[in-house]
């Protein structure tokens, strides 16, 4: 950056993009390998419970730097590679999208009804007290743009936490409890498409809920395969195997979260059910797929006419949220109701931390793995996820509780463009 300033005091929001797309390889993440190594072998009193997470886009992307093509699902694997590296439970992020949405959707259901109780003019005073539209808000490269540029909209954003940071406070509570493990002894790992992960869980808002920090660390795919490879592991002639349960059986929904418009898409699948106590007949939604910049469709829920939008890369979003913002200074409702957005083009899939090569063809294999991964789901709605329905009948109590808030549910600040 310009005038002296360092990187980590500009305004970067920490995607990774650079890293990904570098021509020589001068940028890279921060390895955090050597700190796994280290929990991993740790012996006698200082030994560690390590506990991992894998999430939704690191499945079809891995394979990459093994040789296969891109898109080429590989969960059984991997969960099989964490084992012999030495992890002691293996969870999976998509249980915890499950449970964003339940949390996610719960929340934009009731922001809606209560606009809509309003009357004839409940949803322009939606837009006025910015409860409306809800953005999501899993994604922290954007939160953190967000936070920086569009602070203004800190009302809009969903409160709940991200699949990441969810999965952290739930081993570290539900799980602990239920292995019979001490919080305090947990060392709990992330593997992610995402650089900004490595931020996001250090963040202060909300990501200690559980008396201790979330995530403890997160990796990158890219960090991943180098394990793989240090620990000398045929990762091709692996068997599949099943993650831990409780919190690793998941559903379709939670496996869309990888691609652009799939936490939408998610979203919508029960958004559905929530409002009308019915299952959807046809649960895939096209018009928030693929790969245009914005994409927008009209969704009818009973008798509501729902407006939503899917942005991906920061000149699609800038371009969805100025027209949300001068709607509201002209005193209009707003375009959406509901605002999906993902910093990466192509969603996680496209992630600043996945193997490096990747073009819209690429992107593309990648996107129709996960949604093919879907199609082969037991359950492809979050609601119907029976592992979801037990976390919630023996500890969370319901969508929303407060319980749920606590432990599931996060804030954002301001933050400054430079850092002083």
């Amino acid at each position: 950056p310009a005038a002296d300033v360092k990187l980590g005091e500009s305004p970067c929001i920490k995607c990774g993009q650079c890293s990904a797309h570098c021509p020589v390889g001068a940028i890279y993440e921060n390895d955090q390998t050597s700190l796994i190594w280290d929990a991993l072998m740790k012996e006698g009193p200082d030994a560690k419970t390590c506990v991992v997470q894998i999430a939704p886009a690191v499945r079809v992307a891995l394979g990459e730097a093994f040789g296969l093509p891109p898109g080429t699902e590989l969960t059984g694997k991997i969960y099989t590679a964490l084992r012999r590296l030495g992890f002691d439970a293996v969870f999976d992020t998509n249980f915890s999208a499950d449970l964003t949405i339940m949390e996610e959707g719960t929340e934009f259901v009731h922001r809606l009804t209560a606009a809509l109780k309003g009357g004839e003019n409940g949803l322009l005073q939606a837009t006025i007290d910015r409860s409306l539209p809800l953005i999501t808000s899993c994604c922290p490269a954007w939160v953190d743009y967000m936070e920086k540029y569009y602070s203004d909209m800190i009302p809009n954003f969903s409160t709940a936490k991200s699949p990441q940071q969810m999965m952290g406070a739930m081993i570290k509570t539900y799980w602990a409890a239920k292995a019979n493990v001490d919080p305090a002894k947990i060392y709990s790992v992330s593997i992610m498409p995402c650089t900004a992960k490595k931020f996001e869980n250090s963040r202060d808002e909300h990501m200690f809920s559980s008396g201790f920090q979330d995530v403890d660390v997160s990796i990158t795919t890219r960090e991943l395969a180098r394990m793989i490879k240090q620990a000398g592991i045929d990762f091709l002639e692996l068997p599949d195997s099943e993650p831990d349960s409780p919190l690793g059986p998941y559903s379709g929904a939670g496996a869309i979260f990888g691609a652009t418009g799939g936490v939408m898409e998610a979203a919508l699948r029960t958004a559905h059910f929530l409002v009308t106590g019915k299952e959807l007949e046809e649960v895939e939604f096209t018009a928030v797929r693929g790969l245009s910049g914005i994409k927008e469709a009209t969704v009818h829920i009973d008798n509501i006419e729902l407006r939503v939008a899917a942005a991906h890369q920061m000149g699609n979003i800038a371009t969805v949220l100025e027209q949300v913002r001068k709607a509201r200074a002209e005193g209009r409702e707003t375009p959406w109701h509901f605002i999906e957005v993902m910093a990466c083009r192509g969603g996680c899939i496209g992630g600043g931390g996945q193997p490096y090569g990747a073009n819209d063809e690429v992107r593309k294999l990648r996107m129709r793995g996960i949604y093919d991964h879907d199609e082969e789901c037991e359950y492809r709605c979050s609601h119907n996820n029976p592992f979801i329905k037990q976390v919630y009948e023996e500890f969370l109590e319901k969508p929303g509780s407060h319980k749920a808030h606590e432990l599931l549910h996060t804030k954002y600040k301001e933050r400054p463009l430079y850092l002083k």
